[in-house]
């Protein structure tokens, strides 16, 4: 086999892997364009909810979370607070103490929000009823009409999972701008995109709620090494549809460092490969018996990570032309479909003049753990102004 054989092959693998991907995400921030929802109905019942809020060493960041929550103009008889403070400071616990919620302080040797969220709901009154439960982060901010759209969605629904909008607090580095653009990119292909066909959305970590009796079930046959996507895939295969309110909006402040950005991905995607072994044994019965949502819930995980498929394409479009110039033509073509479809799935609001320039930057910001060992790398970061 020659060079030039070998390089034709690796090429051309690269390029369909990529153009799967692509043309996946192009269909879907496609549909993302009509809306289903409406204004949602006022709903004639008042739910009561538990609002499950696990933290582990984040501090400040709870007490911010606790806050907001207590803000809510819907009534307090309505909706409890339990805070799972696993390894926290001190001074946190002494802070949440002062506040009007229930604060348990688990020392899990191997710590889990899966772990978390059992505690907590082991732990509830028995005399207290719930309709429904509410997972937030420890980080997350919600508006004061929070609970109460919620509650109107939930009605809505018809459903027992519903996912909120989650938007970013802070875009003040290179880095917090990639990740909130990738953040609504992806409420817009994998949540508005799914619903608008009839499809369920994608979750987020935070911002769910579910039946209660349902999540309580869940918890019992949930192992604790389980991430978030195991949630995702039990709903799927129990048929249960996940609906999405895009006017239903919390907020989460974003990593402002490379680093932290690349680890957190990471988590992310080691979380979704194992999803995927885990359920990959479904697909065969799935596709007999024309379980659809369960086919493309399968496909959506087993597609390239946004940003590695970003920086597959980018190296791809700087070396081929020194390998073979009419070889890098597709790939060309190719960076401009995915910008096309990034700037269809993006809202207007995040498209300003730094958008260009964030894009550009992805390979960087992936690269900042090895251009960090280097002076010139460094120098590089510093540059372009990566953490200002």
């Amino acid at each position: 086999m020659t060079l030039w054989t070998l390089f034709s092959y690796i090429d051309w693998i690269l390029f369909i892997l990529v153009s799967l991907t692509v043309s996946y995400l192009g269909v879907f921030a496609i549909t993302s364009l009509f809306s289903r929802h409406s204004e949602t109905p006022k709903a004639k019942k008042e739910n009561r909810f538990i609002i499950l809020i696990p933290t582990h060493h984040n501090g400040k960041s709870v007490m911010m979370t606790v806050k907001s929550v207590l803000g809510q103009s819907y009534p307090m008889r309505q909706f409890d607070i339990t805070v799972i403070a696993d390894q926290e400071e001190e001074m946190t616990l002494f802070h949440l103490a002062q506040q009007p919620i229930t604060l348990l302080t688990p020392t899990f040797e191997k710590s889990s929000r899966i772990k978390s969220l059992q505690l907590a709901i082991n732990n509830l009154p028995q005399f207290k009823i719930y309709d429904a439960v509410i997972i937030l982060e420890a980080g997350d901010v919600v508006e004061s009409e929070f609970l109460q759209q919620m509650n109107d969605a939930y009605e809505a629904a018809g459903t027992k999972a519903i996912q909120a909008h989650k938007l970013s607090l802070n875009r003040d580095t290179v880095t917090a701008r990639l990740s909130a653009i990738f953040e609504e990119i992806n409420n817009s292909i994998f949540r508005r995109g799914h619903i608008s066909i009839g499809l369920p959305a994608a979750m987020h970590s935070s911002g769910m709620v579910f039946d209660f009796e349902w999540f309580k079930d869940y918890l019992q046959v949930a192992k604790p090494s389980w991430a978030d996507k195991e949630l995702e895939a039990m709903l799927t295969r129990q048929h249960i549809y996940v609906d999405y309110f895009d006017k239903i909006y919390f907020y989460n402040e974003k990593a402002r460092q490379a680093d932290d950005f690349n680890r957190q991905h990471r988590s992310w995607i080691w979380a979704q490969w194992k999803t995927i072994f885990r359920n990959i044994r479904f697909l065969p019965a799935a596709i007999i018996n024309r379980h659809y949502d369960l086919i493309d819930k399968l496909l959506q995980w087993m597609l390239l990570p946004r940003m590695i498929m970003m920086l597959v394409i980018m190296v791809m479009c700087i070396i081929v032309p020194f390998i073979y110039m009419s070889a890098a033509l597709k790939w060309w073509a190719l960076f401009a479909i995915v910008v096309l479809i990034f700037a269809i799935a993006t809202p207007n609001y995040l498209v300003d003049d730094k958008w260009d320039r964030t894009f550009f930057l992805v390979p960087v910001v992936l690269l900042s753990p090895l251009l960090n060992k280097f002076s010139l790398g460094r120098k590089l970061l510093n540059k372009i102004d990566l953490q200002k």
